[in-house]
């Protein structure tokens, strides 16, 4: 059975760096599915800066903004995997609903966590996530943000449960709130 890894905080706390630093101390083959849509100049600038970073760790890039689990599922079952992010993912399954004209309610994003989970419970390799913790700011003003929050803290919740361990990153350390990395990494 496949184990799990959350890795969340704030924005810009190092949740990224600390992932490939632990997918990287695991044997290859490495995985990277990327979920950020490359939006405007900025964001391909960042994305760029960010695959630069894994250059080094010999990882390949998957990009994949909605589908994680079919990604999941086309990917070696003993390589070890990382989901950057889950937030991202949210804001792509959020915006696919509007254009679809469907609805994502927290009952739908646990239902989607779920099946994640279900597909990395079925690999043997290890699967990082990483996700920004969006529920310690203030309640938002408007309702599409309000359900952003939701639909990430939903989100959150069902993978930190799930998982065989959970780190919150603050200024760049790593600190485990659930388990920790000798629960993973045998």
């Amino acid at each position: 059975m496949g184990k799990i890894i959350l890795v969340t905080g704030g924005s810009r706390s190092g949740k990224s760096s600390y992932a490939l630093k632990v997918g990287q101390s695991m044997p290859e083959p490495r995985k990277f599915i990327a979920t950020c849509p490359m939006a405007d100049e900025e964001i391909k600038m960042r994305i760029e800066a960010h695959q630069r970073e894994r250059l080094s760790g010999n990882w390949e890039t998957i990009e994949q903004q909605t589908e994680i689990g079919e990604a999941l599922e086309t990917v070696d079952a003993s390589a070890v995997i990382l989901v950057d992010c889950l937030t991202l993912w949210v804001n792509n399954l959020m915006y696919r609903a509007k254009t679809e004209l469907e609805n994502l309610s927290e009952a739908g994003m646990e239902k989607l966590s779920a099946e994640v989970i279900r597909i990395c419970r079925k690999r043997q390799g290890l699967t990082i996530f990483v996700s920004n913790e969006v529920g310690m700011g203030i309640v938002p003003e408007d309702k599409q943000t309000r359900l952003y929050r939701d639909l990430v803290g939903r989100c959150n919740q069902v993978f930190a449960t799930e998982a065989d361990a959970v780190a919150l990153v603050l200024c760049g350390i790593a600190n485990f709130i659930k388990g920790g990395l000798k629960d993973v990494i045998t």
